[in-house]
Formats: structure tokens, C-alpha cells, sequence
């Protein structure tokens, strides 16, 4: 199949890592790849694992995305792709109104991916509009099925999936080692609790201030790391942590390491993983990742992150907002050995590659009979 993902740009959040290690999988089995975005750091990768990445700003929430509609309309009688798959909204109102004025028969089958439980507006109705949708997670499924008039049969549940062999490496390399506690001399016989995510307030970092404080009381070895980076606007969030960690008396215990591209070392190198946004998330690609490193990972019991724990690692599960209770689940996995980790298929990457080949597959055949 001829396959085109559209979504706003190449940077380093979940959805675009997944759409990159995704097409890298439907290359390998023999299918064409193609993707269209405003572009970023991760289309270099992309091109590299053989797909070829198309450059279209695609990516604003505004009226003047619109004159994307007519090179769209061009790139895709040119590139004549068997699904288009969109995930984001605004790609898919540019995709939608280019389709329009292309013959029916012409036209290629479209599938959306809810990656988040977006606001419920006509904006974000156009999702709805696919002939497949396909949700990350059952929380997200639910809540489609809640606020739009979608067919049962036309939603699908597909798990993002994590290529379990990159993570799952026993071995930190002893040059990065070096490398790491040099540049963090004060982490050497340290416990390392990691918080990984992107600085916004609903990723839940001042609970991870508040849930440290808690915890170097009781286990004075334990050192905090919050690893992501401030998005653009969000940098007085940052400000507003750091005093936070100051007030709370933990400078020498929490360290700020800004966005990283080595997070499949610093999974092997963490004693504990926390989960800790204060909403529900929709799928919460951490958990996974850290989960296929063999690191134990605590969360608060909502969203997409707790379905992927109930399923994997149950010890790992904590009342919401329950920053007590959550301080006593890692100081538990410091001083006990975790049960066995077990990620099931459905979590895979191949998993999500042949569950969404799947969803092509039936919607292509569904095409050829109403035609």
C-alpha cells in the first residue's frame, strides 16, 4: 500500500515519535511510506529509515492554513496514496476541503487517529469524518463514543506500540555512563526517580516536587530528575518549578535536565518511573517505554497511563492525586524486587502496525464494494 500520514510537525512529542517509528515499520514491510508536515528534527530520521517526508505548513490554527488547501489538492492527485491517515485536526480539515473537489472515485480512503480527547467543537468533529477512526486507548474510545454520533463498528482501539527491543537493553554503555556522571557528578550512588515529560502544568511536576520532598525525608539517597523541555510560552512554568524546588528545600535533591534524546539510557539508568498528570491522559507513552526497560513505574490509577499499568504492572497504580500514598509506592519499589514485568502483545509496535494494516486493509475493501 501506498500510505501518507499527515499531522503538524516532526518534534520530539509522542505522537510524532510514533508516527516516525511507524512508518519506519510499514517500510520494512514493504509498503510505501509518506509524510507530510510543517517538518522539524525527526524528518531527518524519517527519510533515513525510508520514507519520504513532504514539506507543508499544515501545522497553524488559523484561517491562513487554508491556503494549504489547493497544494494539498496537488500533492495528493501527484502522490494518488491508498489511505491517507490524519493525526491532527487541522491536517485533516486541509485534507478534507482538498478532497473535496476531487472526483469520488478518486479519492483515497481516510483514517483518523484520536491521539487526545479533544475539546468537543465542530473543530475537532472533523476527526469523525474519517471512514475508520482508531483511538489510543479505551479511555480515549470512551470518550469519542460519549460527545459524537460515531457507528460502534467504525472505531477501533489500537494501543500505541513501543518497539520493546530498542528499550530493552541490559547494559548501560560505559561511555555515556562516564559522559552522564561527569555531567552530574552529584547522581554517583544515587537513587535515580525520574519524571519524564514535557514542562506543562497537567504533566504533573509540582506534585513530583511535592511527592520528592516526601520521599528524601524517609530516603535521603533518593535524587529526582524531571526531563523535558519548556515549550514555547511555557517557560514561566519552569520558573514557577524551580522556586518550588527551592521553597521545598530541594535543590541538592531534584535536578532539571531539559528536553534529552537519550531517554532509552536514562529508562535502564532509574530506579523508579512516575506518572503523576493531574487529567487523564490519553495513552501516556512513557509508562510503556519505561515498562520495556524493566524499570518499575508508579502512576496515578487514571487514564490511558493506568489502563497500560493494569495490564502490565499493577503494583504500579496509586490513588489520583494522592501524593502520600504515592511517595510510600516508591519508597516500596526501592525496597522490595518488583514482580516480573510483562508487556502484552497489544503494546507492541508490531502489534499496532498489523492491528492498523487491519484497519486499511477493511476500509480499501469497503471502498472497492461501494464503487
Amino acid at each position: 500500500m501506498r500510505i501518507l500520514q499527515a499531522l503538524p510537525a516532526l518534534y520530539s512529542g509522542g505522537v510524532e515519535r510514533g508516527t516516525v517509528e511507524f512508518a519506519a515499520d510499514l517500510v520494512k514491510r514493504g509498503h510505501e511510506s509518506f509524510v507530510v508536515s510543517k517538518g522539524g528534527p525527526m524528518a531527518e530520521q524519517l527519510r533515513g529509515q525510508g520514507s519520504k517526508h513532504i514539506f507543508m505548513p499544515i501545522h497553524r490554527k488559523s484561517p491562513a492554513s487554508f491556503g494549504q488547501i489547493l497544494p494539498m489538492r496537488k500533492l495528493l492527485l501527484e502522490l494518488k496514496p491508498d489511505i491517507i491517515h490524519v493525526r491532527s485536526r487541522m491536517p485533516a480539515w486541509i485534507i478534507f476541503l482538498a478532497l473535496k473537489s476531487i472526483p469520488r472515485h478518486e479519492r483515497p480512503a481516510v483514517v483518523s487517529t484520536f491521539h487526545g480527547m479533544y475539546s468537543v467543537t465542530p473543530y475537532s468533529a472533523i476527526m469523525t469524518r474519517a471512514d475508520h477512526i482508531i483511538a489510543v486507548s479505551q479511555c480515549v474510545r470512551d470518550y469519542v463514543m460519549n460527545n459524537y454520533p460515531v457507528p460502534e463498528e467504525k472505531l477501533t482501539v489500537i494501543q500505541r506500540g513501543v518497539d520493546v527491543d530498542a528499550f530493552h537493553q541490559r547494559e548501560l554503555p560505559q561511555q555515556w555512563l562516564d559522559r552522564w556522571f561527569r555531567q552530574y557528578p552529584q547522581l554517583a550512588g544515587k537513587k535515580i526517580i525520574m519524571m519524564p515529560g514535557r514542562i506543562s502544568r497537567w504533566k504533573g511536576q509540582l506534585d513530583f516536587l511535592a511527592m520528592m520532598a516526601k520521599l528524601v525525608k524517609a530516603r535521603p539517597d533518593c535524587h529526582g530528575i524531571i526531563v523535558g523541555g519548556a515549550e514555547p510560552g511555557k517557560e514561566h512554568f519552569l520558573d514557577e518549578l524551580e522556586k518550588e524546588r527551592s521553597r521545598l528545600g530541594l535543590t541538592e535533591n531534584v535536578s532539571f535536565l531539559g528536553q534529552r534524546n537519550d531517554m532509552t539510557n536514562l529508562y535502564l539508568l532509574s530506579d523508579v518511573v512516575c506518572h503523576m498528570s493531574t487529567k487523564p491522559e490519553p495513552f501516556g507513552r512513557t509508562v510503556t517505554e519505561a515498562l520495556a526497560s524493566g524499570t518499575p513505574v508508579v502512576a496515578y490509577n487514571r487514564g490511558g497511563a493506568a489502563e497500560t499499568l493494569q495490564a502490565c504492572f499493577r503494583d504500579g497504580l496509586v490513588t489520583p492525586d494522592n501524593v502520600e500514598e504515592f511517595a510510600q509506592a516508591v519508597l516500596r519499589m526501592l525496597d522490595t524486587e518488583p514482580p516480573a514485568i510483562e508487556i502484552p502483545y497489544r503494546f507492541r509496535l508490531e502489534a499496532q502496525t498489523e492491528a492498523s494494516l487491519k484497519v486499511y486493509e477493511m476500509v480499501l475493501k469497503s471502498a472497492a464494494s461501494r464503487s
